[in-house]
């Protein structure tokens, strides 16, 4: 008897025990659990973030240089690479039969003057016997056309002379303009004409260089709405950046020059033109690069990329209020650098957000 109520003493125990584990267990798990996590208190400020266009470099000027003559080529002037003036020779084609037909033209214009002077002769000495009834109106009529025959004769010789001339001097190619000699493909004894497929060589004007790059529809739009019109954003917009082909940066500056009021229906992009100062020569005509150019944008508030979570085509971040995250969404700027978001809307200054972490984070989460 005294062994079953000890048992039953022992039950009782057992039983009460497990209820106080129980009931502790379930509020350990209805407890909240709090976590650590950076924050941030959003402020404004000013914020310039630059956008990358592929870009191809040509000279102010590239002009391929053809003969306008044909012939062989006696002389080369200039070499690759070689500085430049205007008028300046840089080949000779053999002048030995231009100088004939010159010559020849010249001989030509000499017999058309004696010719000239002989019908006048004639035309003036047929009026006086015409006058004194010695010979007839056809005589005299025959004089006189005879006499605008060989001025018109003379006026066909002096042209053909004049060309002979051109031709003569055509030899001699000279540089149109100010730049730098490109390749020679063609050397002495290389027979050449005006129909020859590719140019003697060609001369580039880099005093300037022209940077050409693409840019999208809405970036077009986005920089018209920004500065009202075009034409003001051709004269506002602010100076540019060029990072070579090599990832370095081209230490001067240029300006974006015109940009193209047709968009491309393939591409859907329209094309627009830089102009970078070249006096280094550092830049080369038929290189590439790419374009920087900056937006500022002021009294905006710049959060952290981790601070944001991407759903769909939405962006959120997690204000802290109360002490809980509370989902907020944002509309952010077109242009990031990688690392931070400019907010344009969905903050305000003095918003205490999470900084760090942001897609970890659930509705109502306990934050310290």
């Amino acid at each position: 008897m005294k062994k079953l109520k000890n048992r039953t003493w022992m039950q009782l125990a057992l039983l009460v025990g497990c209820s106080i584990w129980c009931v502790s267990c379930k509020k350990a798990q209805q407890a909240p659990m709090q976590s650590s996590y950076q924050t941030m208190v959003v402020a404004t400020g000013e914020k310039t973030l630059s956008t990358t266009y592929s870009a191809s470099i040509r000279g102010k000027q590239d002009i391929d240089i053809y003969p306008q003559v044909a012939g062989t080529i006696v002389k080369l002037c200039v070499t690759e690479g070689q500085k430049v003036k205007k008028g300046q020779t840089l080949f000779i084609i053999d002048q030995v039969p231009y100088r004939a037909a010159l010559n020849t033209a010249l001989a030509n214009v000499e017999v058309a003057k004696a010719a000239l002077a002989t019908s006048e002769l004639t035309y003036n000495s047929n009026k006086e016997l015409y006058a004194q009834k010695v010979v007839s109106q056809f005589t005299l009529q025959t004089a006189e056309n005879n006499y605008l025959t060989a001025k018109a004769q003379l006026a066909q010789a002096q042209a053909q002379e004049v060309n002979a001339r051109n031709n003569l001097s055509y030899t001699e190619v000279k540089s149109p303009s100010d730049g730098v000699v490109g390749a020679l493909p063609y050397r002495v004894g290389a027979l050449v004409s005006s129909a020859t497929p590719q140019p003697l060589t060609t001369v580039s004007d880099n005093t300037d260089m022209y940077v050409y790059f693409s840019m999208t529809e809405n970036q077009l739009l986005a920089q018209t709405r920004e500065y009202g019109s075009m034409d003001e954003a051709l004269k506002k917009m602010p100076e540019i950046e060029l990072m070579l082909n090599d990832n370095t940066m081209y230490p001067e500056k240029g300006r974006i020059e015109s940009i193209s009021g047709v968009i491309d229906r393939q591409t859907g992009t329209v094309s627009a033109r830089a102009v970078f100062p070249n006096q280094s020569r550092l830049l080369h005509s038929g290189s590439s690069g790419k374009v920087l150019i900056p937006t500022t944008y002021k009294d905006c508030i710049v959060i952290p990329q981790e601070a944001t979570v991407q759903l769909q085509n939405k962006t959120l971040v997690y204000k802290v209020v109360d002490g809980k995250a509370v989902s907020a969404m944002v509309t952010v700027a077109p242009i990031s650098d990688g690392q931070e978001y400019i907010v344009l809307d969905g903050l305000k200054a003095g918003d205490e957000i999470v900084a760090t972490g942001a897609g970890l984070i659930r509705e109502g989460t306990q934050i310290k």
